[in-house]
């Protein structure tokens, strides 16, 4: 079998045990979000007293931003953070463990200050009798620094010039924290040092004195560092914080609760239950159409579940929804991948060729479609993860994930068992069936009745989007009313959200709230009249007493800062995505298959708009999920179309187009085919709560198969008759 062959098999069996070993027990190691899980409520009071009156009209929003750059430094992922009433911050975190340091992190204020220490001894006799001289304080100093200094009361410098904070070590091995200023507080400080050679510098964190060391020379690079024994993490927290930014008012925590999933435990069976109804329609496909290669692709697809669920513990990912919907995209592409080299092993067989130079031919020809939409999603990740927050980050961790594991799977697994099949019968039986022969369909002549339809559909979809304006939105994004509910005997969520539906109540979010044994619930939805609240509770309870214990005005978990983010993280995503198909294929390519993706974008929304549905985080991810399967299928037709050019001749570029549609229009539906009806199963199976973000998959789908022919592709014919494609890279 060859050296080559043994490293692989010894790299897949490596690859494997790590995951396994990563993933074990796997009840402990999967992190789940609280859309799945549930996780730790604190609720945070703004010290409104401490900000001058000029400053309060935002200030609890400055609050809740901060308070999420922290958490996002701390490596939660997905929290919600919203704002609730005036000088109120709900902050909801899932899978947190050390509760009490994640409260320290959260409600710190975090204002730093570098006052110069007094070393004139008339004051200090002053000061130490109870006589504080005016523009002084007296403060007591921390352990070992030699009881109280006398500070002056006005900092020479703040934390507002403080542009990274690290975790450092002095000459002890002791943990400190250093500081770096930015270029306005690098001329201050040097300033400071200069004047006061051979004085004490205190650096003073909330009002108490981390340490207050003697300035020996001036330090003009802007460099400085807390000490004060810190443990390793509690210098990692101090850095963190500073990083974030100081608080613009103190916070106090005001509330600690526990809270339940938001999609309910009901919703997440149903999910679990329909997710597994669909992976089994592909595991029941794959073998029944593909025979042999069907059943090596199940084995690939087992490893490639069991990366996944290994590299996810190993880099302690959260799964949450949006999550899932990239582990949906990834099991698609790693379905697609073996789909495509199927196909060209049946067509090497077809033209005549030996079952090992089949599969040879066909790992060969299939290679740079794989690399192309495999390399194109990765980039997007990376973008994604850079540029975007929250669900956004979580769908672009899984994705990436999901897809080195996919190329794993598809491009070394299988071609390992391949080979070690033919090794024991160089004249293996690779016969497979065939729904769908080769077609000759003129795709291309009505592509300007599509480009109609397309227009005209795009026209009503944004009308009705406009037209629906703010109710478009759910209360993620709008905010709204949240009401907390105490029931006197035990009412299922169930019930409690199949009731909310029904009664039309838009957009709610129901978590349970508390002890399960308190029958308390938070309904989180737009705003609406508390009546209709209350009638949901009594038509849930069957008659039984409740109780509306709170009721309170909510902002967006979405803010504007994470909505500019996304949308920049989308619009630097569709720059990855031309940039690298301009390199692969040609800038004609690259531009037509942006625009395909923004057409089955707008599309969605638009039929999304007709609906009557709402956009929520599940929503979003949805999309992000259409983006990517859009742009992976329009890759696969037009490397088609670059093999076609290189080897039919005398045919017009329009006849080699058509030609490729109609070779790859096979792999295309049975793709399709696999990744619809899994999503089907979520649409039909799923449960109320992510009823709406299948819906939006299966339109995205859907129409990500009309645009790769009638707008991708119809546009690069339109557009060139002879481009100039680029044959290896």
């Amino acid at each position: 079998m060859g050296k080559y062959y043994k490293w692989k098999v010894f790299l897949i069996i490596g690859v494997v045990a790590f995951s396994l070993w990563k993933a074990y027990p796997l009840q402990e190691k999967v992190n789940l979000g609280l859309d799945l899980q549930g996780g730790m409520q604190l609720v945070l009071q703004v010290d409104m007293e401490k900000v001058p009156a000029e400053a309060r009209e935002d200030v609890t929003d400055r609050v809740a931003e901060i308070v999420r750059n922290r958490i996002d430094e701390f490596g939660v992922l997905e929290p919600v953070i919203s704002k609730q009433g005036k000088d109120q911050v709900v902050v909801q975190l899932p899978g947190v463990t050390d509760r009490e340091r994640a409260k320290e992190i959260v409600a710190k204020t975090a204002h730093l200050e570098f006052k110069i220490v007094s070393d004139d001894a008339n004051l200090i006799e002053r000061a130490e009798t109870g006589e504080i001289p005016k523009g002084y304080e007296y403060k007591e100093s921390k352990e070992g620094m030699g009881g109280e200094l006398l500070l002056s009361k006005e900092a020479s410098l703040t934390g507002e010039y403080l542009t990274n904070a690290s975790v450092d070590f002095d000459q002890y091995g002791q943990a400190v924290v250093s500081l770096q200023f930015d270029k306005k507080g690098a001329q201050i400080f040097d300033q400071v040092t200069f004047q006061n050679v051979g004085r004490q510098l205190a650096i003073v964190l909330d009002g108490k004195v981390h340490s207050a060391p003697v300035i020996r020379d001036r330090i003009p690079n802007g460099q400085a560092q807390i000490s004060g024994n810190f443990t390793a993490d509690e210098a990692s927290d101090l850095a963190l914080i500073l990083r974030a930014g100081s608080l613009p008012a103190p916070v106090r925590i005001i509330e600690e609760r526990t809270v339940g999933a938001s999609l309910g435990q009901d919703s997440i069976e149903s999910g679990i239950k329909a997710g597994l109804v669909g992976i089994l329609f592909v595991f029941l496909f794959m073998p029944l159409y593909y025979l042999i290669a069907g059943l090596v692709a199940n084995v690939g697809l087992i490893l490639y579940a069991i990366v996944v669920i290994g590299a996810l513990c190993a880099f302690s990912a959260t799964l949450t929804l949006p999550g899932i919907a990239g582990f949906i995209l990834s099991i698609g592409m790693a379905v697609d991948a073996n789909v495509l080299i199927f196909e060209r092993i049946r067509e090497e067989i077809q033209s005549g060729k030996a079952a090992r130079a089949a599969v040879s031919a066909g790992y060969h020809r299939a290679f740079s479609a794989i690399l192309d939409s495999n390399v194109t999603t990765l980039v997007t990740s990376a973008i994604l993860f850079i540029f975007g927050t929250g669900p956004v980050q979580g769908f672009a961790v899984t994705l990436s994930i999901g897809i080195i594991a996919s190329m794993f799977s598809a491009l070394l697994v299988t071609r390992v068992i391949f080979d070690w099949l033919l090794s024991r019968n160089p004249h293996l039986n690779l016969k497979m069936r065939q729904f769908i022969g080769v077609t000759n369909i003129p795709f291309l002549k009505g592509r300007f009745f599509a480009y109609g339809f397309s227009v005209l559909t795009l026209v009503l979809g944004i009308a009705a989007f406009m037209m629906r304006s703010g109710e478009n939105y759910g209360v993620e994004f709008t905010g709204g009313t949240a009401v907390r509910i105490a029931f006197e005997n035990e009412v299922e969520i169930t019930q409690l959200r199949n009731v909310a539906v029904q009664e039309g109540l838009r957009g709610a979010v129901i978590q349970t709230y508390g002890n399960p044994s308190q029958n308390q619930f938070i309904i989180k939805s737009i705003k609406q009249k508390t009546e209709d609240i209350e009638n949901v509770a009594q038509k849930s309870s069957a008659g039984d007493s409740f109780q509306i214990l709170q009721v309170e005005e909510i902002g967006p978990a979405v803010s504007a800062d994470l909505g500019r983010k996304a949308l920049l993280a989308v619009f630097w995503a569709m720059a990855g995505i031309l940039a690298y198909l301009g390199w692969r294929f040609e800038w004609k390519f690259a531009l037509a298959a942006v625009i395909a993706v923004i057409h089955d974008t707008v599309f969605t929304f638009g039929v999304y708009a007709f609906s009557g549905r709402e956009i929520s985080l599940p929503m979003v991810a949805a999309i992000l999920t259409i983006m990517g399967y859009s742009v992976n299928d329009t890759i696969v037709t037009f490397d088609r179309v670059r093999d076609n050019l290189k080897t039919v001749k005398k045919a017009t570029f329009q006849q080699i187009v058509e030609l490729s549609i109609n070779q790859t229009f096979a792999r295309t539906i049975l793709t399709s085919l696999t990744t619809v009806l899994a999503t089907l199963a979520l649409f039909l199976f799923g449960g109320s709560a992510i009823n709406d973000f299948a819906f939006t998959l299966l339109v995205g789908f859907a129409v990500g198969i009309y645009s790769t022919i009638f707008v991708a592709t119809s546009l690069v014919v339109d557009w060139s008759r002879k481009p100039k494609v680029v044959t290896s890279n």
